[in-house]
C-alpha cells in the first residue's frame, strides 16, 4: 500500500516509521526545504514517551535533550514569587520525562525513518482528488503520483485539511493569544536548565537558559484577530502588546529583531467532528490541536500517528481503520483540549484578578510535594496504546 505523509514534523515522521514496519511504501512530504531549528522547548513524557520508547529512539532524545534544573516566576522588579523543582515531577514519573527543543525532536524522528522513506522537501500539496480506488496528487511543483492513501500532518494551519474538509476557519478556534518564541546566544544573565516567567495583565515572558550557552524565550500575549504574516509585523505587535512591561522585557524586544531563529502564531485549537474523509486522514495538530496551553501537543502527535498506523496494520481496510482510530481517541483529546481552554490565565492573564490567582497557584505548586499533586493527574495518560503487529517491512 502507498501512503503519502504530508509533513515532516512530529507525527508525520512518527505514523511513517511505523506503517513503514506494516509493509507500506511511504512518501513523506514537507514544505520546508532545510530541517527547521528553533522553536519553544516541550516536557515530553506520559504516553508519547511510551511510543518513543517503541520506536527505540529515547537514548537520542535523551542525548538532544535536556532536563531542567528549576522554574521560577518573577515580579516586575525581579523578586521571586514561586519555585518549582522540577526533579520532583522527573521522579513523579519515574525519570521518564525529558525537556527538548521541538525541532531537535522532529529531527530524532524524521533520522528514524529517512532511509527507509521516499522524502520530498521543499514542496507540498496543492491538489487532492480521491477517486473512490485512488487518490490522485499534485504538488506545488508540478509533481504528481497516485497513492492508497493521504494522511494529513501539516500541523495547525493544514494544506490538506483545507483542500479536503474546508476553510480553516471552520475548524480552528482562537484562544485569544499569540505565542512567539526565539533563540539568541550570549544573553545574559544567562542560568543553564532555569526558565524564568514573568506575567503582567495581557502577557508572560519566559526565559529559558539551554544548554551551549543559548537562551530561548517565549512569549505569549492576548490579541484577537487576524494575525500579520510578516515577522516584521508580528515583531511590532508585540512590541506594542508588551509596551511598559518590567523585569527584563524591554532588553528581550531589543534581542528580537537579532534572534536566530523566531516562531510567532496564533495560540488556537482544532476541533472537527471527523479526522478522516474517504482515503484521506488527518493526524497531529492537522486533526486535534490541543493548544500550547494543554501542554504535550507534540507527544500527543506521537500518540495518534502511532495508533493510526497500528489500526492500518491490523485491518484489512483503511475503512475500519479510521473507524478505530478515532474511537480510541477521540473522547481523550477532546478533554485535553477542554482542559486546556481555562488556562489562558497562566500563560496571558486578562486582567489583576486572574493575575493574581496566576501567581497565588504558582506559589502553592512550589511548596513541597504540591507541584506533584497538582500535576499528578497530568503525569500520566489517560490512553492505551494498542499492541502493534508483527513487523513485515517492505
Amino acid at each position: 500500500m502507498k501512503t503519502v505523509i504530508v509533513g515532516a514534523g512530529v507525527a508525520g515522521p512518527t505514523l511513517a516509521y511505523w506503517l513503514v514496519r506494516a509493509g507500506h511504501e511511504v512518501v513523506l512530504v514537507e514544505r520546508a526545504p532545510e530541517p527547521r531549528a528553533g522553536g519553544y522547548v516541550v516536557d515530553f513524557w506520559g504516553a508519547g514517551y511510551d511510543v518513543a520508547e517503541r520506536m527505540g529512539v529515547v537514548d537520542d532524545l535523551e542525548r538532544r535533550g535536556f532536563r531542567m534544573s528549576e522554574g521560577r516566576s518573577v515580579t516586575a522588579a525581579g523578586r521571586r514569587i514561586a519555585a518549582l523543582d522540577p526533579s520532583a515531577l522527573v521522579a513523579a514519573t519515574g525519570g521518564r520525562y525529558i525537556s527538548i527543543a521541538r525541532s531537535e525532536l522532529a529531527n530524532v524522528l524524521l533520522d528514524a525513518v529517512a532511509d527507509r522513506v521516499e522524502l520530498i522537501r521543499g514542496d507540498t500539496v496543492a491538489a487532492l482528488d480521491d477517486t473512490g480506488d485512488r487518490v490522485r496528487v499534485e504538488f506545488e511543483s508540478g509533481a504528481r503520483t497516485d497513492a492508497d492513501l493521504v494522511v494529513g500532518a501539516d500541523g495547525l494551519h493544514s494544506r490538506v485539511r483545507r483542500l479536503v474538509f474546508g476553510p480553516e476557519d471552520r475548524f480552528e478556534r482562537s484562544l485569544g493569544i499569540v505565542v512567539a518564541a526565539f533563540e539568541v546566544d550570549d544573553h545574559t544573565p544567562y542560568d543553564e536548565g532555569m526558565a524564568v516567567m514573568h506575567a503582567g495583565v495581557g502577557y508572560q515572558v519566559v526565559r529559558v537558559g539551554l544548554p551551549g550557552g543559548r537562551t530561548l524565550f517565549l512569549l505569549t500575549v492576548r490579541h484577537e484577530g487576524a494575525l500579520p504574516d510578516d515577522a516584521g509585523a508580528q515583531q511590532a505587535l508585540l512590541r506594542e502588546r508588551l509596551a511598559g512591561a518590567g523585569w527584563e522585557v524591554p532588553r528581550i524586544l531589543d534581542a528580537m529583531p537579532g534572534a536566530a531563529t523566531f516562531y510567532c502564531d496564533r495560540v488556537s485549537q482544532i476541533r472537527m467532528p471527523s479526522w478522516t474523509r474517504g482515503r484521506v486522514a488527518l493526524v497531529g495538530d492537522a486533526a486535534a490541536c490541543v493548544s500550547l496551553l494543554a501542554g504535550q501537543g507534540s507527544a500527543l502527535a506521537m500518540v495518534e500517528a502511532y495508533v493510526l498506523g497500528s489500526e492500518l496494520a491490523r485491518s484489512d481496510g483503511h475503512p475500519a481503520a479510521f473507524a478505530r482510530y478515532e474511537q480510541r481517541l477521540a473522547g481523550f483529546l477532546r478533554a485535553k483540549q477542554d482542559a486546556a481552554t481555562g488556562l489562558g490565565t497562566v500563560f496571558a492573564p486578562a486582567n489583576r484578578f486572574g493575575l493574581l490567582v496566576r501567581n497565588a497557584a504558582l506559589a502553592l505548586t512550589g511548596l513541597p510535594r504540591v507541584g506533584v499533586l497538582i500535576a499528578g493527574r497530568s503525569l500520566s495518560d489517560a490512553v492505551e496504546l494498542p499492541g502493534f503487529p508483527a513487523a513485515r517491512e517492505a
